[in-house]
C-alpha cells in the first residue's frame, strides 16, 4: 500500500526550527521525525513513499539523495573528504517519490498533485509527517476496509500544558491540579482513504 506523506507546510508553531528545516525534518535523536514516521509504515510491510514537498523541499531531497552516506551507515573518510568508505551499510528497503508540491499549497491541494501516483490503488495511506503512534495499523486498515467508508483518520486528544484552578467562595485559590486530558478529539494525522476521496 502506497503512502502519501505530506512534508510542504510552513510549520508555523516550531519557529525556532522550521526557519532553517521543514517540520518533517525535525530531529528526534539522530533521525528526523519523518524517519520515524515512515519506518512505522515499513514495520507493516508499507515501503512506497510518495513525499509532497514544497517549503525547504532542498533538505529533505538532500536527506534522502544523501541518505547512504549520512543518515544510516558508519563512515570512514579520509583525504579531508576525497575518499569516503561506507561501513556496515544498513538502508531501509523504500522506495522514495519526491514531489515538489508547492510551497504555499494546503494538504488538498498538495494529494490533487500526486493523485497520479495513487490512484490506481484501492486503498492507499496519508500522514502530516508530524507526528508519531503506537497504534497497530492492520486492525485500522482492516475496520477501514470492513467499514465501506472512503476515509478515516486517526483521533486523538491533544496534549495540555494547563493547570486546572478550583477556588473558593471569596476567589481565593482552594485547589491547584494539573490537567491529564482535554474532552476535545483532533485529527491526529494519520489517513487511509480509498481513490475514490478524488470523486
Amino acid at each position: 500500500m502506497k503512502v502519501v506523506l505530506f512534508c510542504g507546510g510552513l510549520g508555523t508553531r516550531i519557529r525556532e526550527y522550521s526557519d532553517s528545516i521543514p517540520k518533517p525534518m525535525v530531529p528526534i535523536g539522530p533521525q528526523p521525525i519523518l524517519w520515524h514516521v515512515m519506518q512505522y509504515y515499513s514495520q507493516y510491510g508499507h515501503q512506497d513513499f510518495i513525499l509532497c514537498l514544497g517549503h525547504k523541499a532542498n533538505v529533505v531531497k538532500d536527506y534522502f539523495l544523501n541518505y547512504r552516506q549520512t543518515a544510516n551507515s558508519d563512515c570512514t573518510v579520509s583525504n579531508f573528504g576525497k575518499k569516503v568508505e561506507i561501513l556496515g551499510e544498513r538502508p531501509p528497503d523504500w522506495r522514495v517519490s519526491l514531489m515538489d508540491t508547492g510551497i504555499w499549497r494546503n494538504i488538498g491541494q498538495r494529494l490533487m498533485a500526486v493523485r497520479h501516483l495513487v490512484e490506481s490503488e484501492e486503498i492507499f495511506l496519508a500522514n502530516y509527517s508530524d507526528g508519531l503512534t503506537d497504534a497497530y495499523l492492520p486492525d485500522m486498515i482492516d475496520r477501514f476496509r470492513k467499514s465501506g467508508k472512503i476515509a478515516s483518520f486517526i483521533a486523538i486528544h491533544p496534549p495540555v500544558s494547563f493547570h486546572l484552578a478550583e477556588f473558593d467562595e471569596q476567589g481565593a485559590v482552594r485547589r491547584l491540579r494539573a490537567s491529564q486530558e482535554s474532552d476535545i478529539w483532533i485529527n491526529g494525522g494519520y489517513f487511509i482513504f480509498r481513490k475514490e476521496i478524488f470523486d
